[in-house]
């Protein structure tokens, strides 16, 4: 492959915010390119310039608007993308099941901004401890893993402790008391039993279920996996509603009561493309934030030209280079807008019903429709995302295996979306089982196994029917 050819392939396949940062090293290193921020007679669209030669490239959100190859908007709209009846801010609400983010716990995001550590050095700080003590617990906080639990034995840390200390382990087991009182609760944990037992110590005396919760989490914890509702009844000897109840205030213990503070680094996604429905039809269209308005220094290009010789001098080298950047980023936005342009056309019953219309599709489908190679639309569609009135959405969502049923083809993906559907619909007093939930997916023409059903339904981390049953009776005895 030659370099320029290289160079095109990995631009292709970089996310928004890697090409971003691309443009922007690029700028930075080659002096003939620069940033058209405020465009104006110099940034041209590829007329002949006065003189009769042609301008160097320029790269623009106009110029992959204009240009031959981008689908065009269907007669008779408008073409106005700032609609005011479209607003991708209220899709991605709709997207997210009509909650949109300033409903989210502003508490949960107060306890990202702090790691856990720091947290638990805090409440320390505040309690009434002599020096000697407050150094152990310093010692336990800080052999704490991200998720809350010492997996270090306390006899590891007493060694790590100086030796004219004698620190003793009943005096280490004393320290580790006052971390796990910290909040939160579960934190200083050696197991997943001691880390359940502690946040349910946590509640209050009488609430209901808690000593049967406690009395099931020491002696049969695995059971609740795959609980077998009958044989735990007769085994604790409670009825089903005290079974329930005890089975929903485990339910409500974090496992990795660490996991909900930072750091953590919060990816940042750019729309790569935006859709939306004009003229009856589904149209693409590259977003115009992210194609930056780029072109030739001209001044610096004509000095160059003028030079003999200076196509084989290092500053020759750095104007093709320059000329071949601004190539290949258009030819990156042109090719991701066919690609996705392609999907839509194929995917356009999911813009209308969502995933339960979702066509079966592979890369070669549209590899074999636009004439490319198949890995070309695979860097196309990797790290590449569509807005879109369901929200933002991945271009590698919209290709699913297929399922053979009934002598026809389905997405595995709608047929996800109608279990979840089936499972949505049921009555939770009496929760539908695999067998039961394929049975329904037979009358409408969708004939699978009953251990595909399982397949999908712990794909889409939707509770066996068993759990079902205890979550649904846990919720009527409240």
């Amino acid at each position: 492959m030659t370099p320029q050819l290289q160079h095109s392939i990995r631009l292709l396949q970089l996310s928004a915010a890697a090409f971003e940062q691309e443009i922007e090293e690029t700028l930075a290193n080659n002096p003939f390119l620069e940033r058209d921020d405020f465009p104006g007679p110099e940034a041209g669209t590829g007329d002949t310039a006065a003189d009769g030669t042609h301008p160097e490239p320029t790269l623009t959100a106009e110029a992959l608007t204009e240009a031959g190859d981008v689908i065009a908007e269907p007669d008779g709209s408008s073409g106005d993308w700032d609609d005011a009846s479209f607003r991708y801010e209220d899709s991605l609400a709709a997207g997210a099941g009509g909650h949109s983010g300033d409903d989210a716990d502003a508490t949960h995001f107060a306890m990202a901004s702090v790691c856990l550590r720091d947290h638990l050095l805090e409440q320390l700080s505040a309690c009434r401890v002599n020096d000697r003590d407050r150094q152990l617990a310093q010692l336990v906080i800080h052999a704490l893993e991200p998720d809350g639990y010492l997996r270090t034995p306390l006899e590891d840390l007493i060694a790590m402790c100086p030796a004219s200390e004698a620190v003793e382990l009943d005096e280490m087991m004393v320290v580790l008391r006052l971390v796990q009182s910290f909040e939160p609760a579960g934190v200083g944990a050696r197991s997943l039993e001691e880390c359940l037992l502690l946040q349910l110590g946590d509640r209050d005396e009488d609430t209901p279920g808690l000593e049967l919760a406690c009395r099931i989490v020491r002696d049969h914890l695995p059971e609740l996996v795959t609980p077998d509702t009958p044989r735990l009844l007769r085994t604790l000897g409670c009825i089903d509603c005290e079974l329930a109840a005890a089975y929903q205030l485990v339910r409500a213990c974090s496992p990795k009561p660490g996991s909900i503070f930072g750091p953590e680094r919060t990816d940042y996604v750019v729309a790569d493309v935006q859709v939306r429905k004009i003229g009856g039809k589904w149209v693409a269209r590259i977003n115009p934030e992210v194609v930056p308005r780029i072109h030739l220094n001209q001044s610096f290009a004509s000095m160059v030209r003028e030079q003999r010789g200076s196509g084989s001098s290092p500053i020759g080298h750095h104007l093709q280079e320059a000329r071949w950047f601004v190539r290949n980023v258009n030819q990156r936005f042109r090719t991701i807008l066919r690609v996705a342009q392609a999907i839509v056309d194929r995917q356009s019953r999911f813009f209308e019903h969502g995933d339960i219309a979702m066509r079966p599709m592979v890369l070669r489908e549209i590899a074999d429709t636009l004439g490319m190679h198949e890995s070309t639309v695979s860097r196309v569609t990797s790290n590449k995302y569509m807005m879109t009135p369901r929200g933002l959405i991945e271009l590698k969502y919209f290709f699913s295996s297929h399922v053979e049923s009934d002598g026809h083809a389905c997405s595995a993906r709608a047929v996800r979306a109608l279990i979840r559907q089936i499972i949505t619909a049921e009555d939770p007093r009496h929760p539908l089982s695999d067998v039961k939930v394929a049975r329904t997916l037979a009358d409408k023409g969708i004939v699978i196994a009953r251990r595909t059903v399982s397949k999908y339904r712990d794909s889409m981390q939707i509770p066996s029917v068993e759990v079902r049953r205890l979550s649904s009776s846990a919720a009527l005895a409240a």
